[in-house]
């Protein structure tokens, strides 16, 4: 009966009205080919992801193409191909350098969310591993949509990658409101300094060993870490410009977000204008 009323009503519901146990209703799947087509699907948005999607977002795309897929049949066809997300690579981290001592408040006060475009940039930098050496990547992100403005890859954790970074943002740099980061050295400088004041940019830092001040940095670190750096040996710096380049273009137009509601963050900042 169940079983011949599965297209009116859902079979979890028809067993808890029945008081039947939902394992104990098996039936055979119709269409073996819509069966393939769904793992390859799958396996396609996996892949593009570059191997970082879970189940939850894998969901949300399939929703796109018209599939009404659980999450817990999506996890047994990734697990049956040996889909594994960066997410679950475990991951290696580094002891924080020196802080500075500069008396400039956190303007930002943990403020995260932004009604507006380029009212608060924040900024911070990560290691990578390059023909077994550590290079260095800084990123600048708008709050309002969490999109990579900025950034550029170098060979020092100093201020002239911060700067590089900068001059990478494609705004006006008059039109930022705020500039926060936490307070590594390379952030608070002479380069920088000049830089700030020229364009008429409020400085926040954040607080001496809170790394909550800074935790949409922080967070999206983590994710560019999980996603870019860990387990990579880049062979050349060349090759960490190349594949950085890509990252960010898939990361602002093709990767979604949850926080932005899953758009991407080019997509969200196109419902608004400079």
């Amino acid at each position: 009966m169940i079983l011949a009323n599965k297209d009116k009503y859902s079979i979890s519901a028809m067993c808890k009205v029945l008081n039947i146990s939902r394992s104990l209703v098996y039936y055979k799947r119709k269409n073996k080919r819509q069966d393939v087509k769904l793992e390859s699907e799958i396996i396609r948005i996996f892949k593009e992801s570059k191997n970082n999607y879970g189940t939850r977002k894998i969901k949300v795309e399939l929703s796109k193409l018209g599939y009404q897929v659980s999450r817990r049949r999506i996890g047994i066809i990734m697990k049956l191909h040996g889909l594994v997300s960066n997410y679950t690579v475990k991951q290696y981290k580094v002891h924080k350098a020196k802080c500075n001592e500069e008396k400039i408040e956190n303007v930002v006060n943990r403020e995260f969310d932004r009604d507006d475009i380029l009212d608060v940039v924040v900024s911070d930098l990560t290691y990578v591993n390059v023909a077994g050496k550590w290079n260095y990547v800084c990123l600048i992100l708008d709050l309002f949509n969490r999109e990579i403005i900025g950034y550029a890859a170098g060979k020092h954790k100093d201020a002239t990658l911060v700067y590089k970074a900068i001059c990478k943002i494609p705004y006006d740099l008059s039109k930022i409101n705020i500039f926060h980061t936490d307070r590594g050295n390379e952030f608070k400088n002479k380069l920088i300094d000049d830089v700030i004041s020229t364009f008429g940019i409020q400085r926040s830092l954040s607080k001496k060993g809170c790394p909550y001040d800074n935790a949409v940095a922080e967070a999206t670190y983590k994710i560019f870490k999980t996603e870019f750096a860990y387990n990579r040996r880049f062979e050349s710096f060349e090759e960490l410009e190349s594949e950085l380049f890509d990252y960010v273009n898939w990361y602002n137009n093709i990767r979604i977000h949850g926080s932005l509601d899953y758009q991407t963050p080019v997509q969200y900042r196109l419902q608004y204008s400079l």
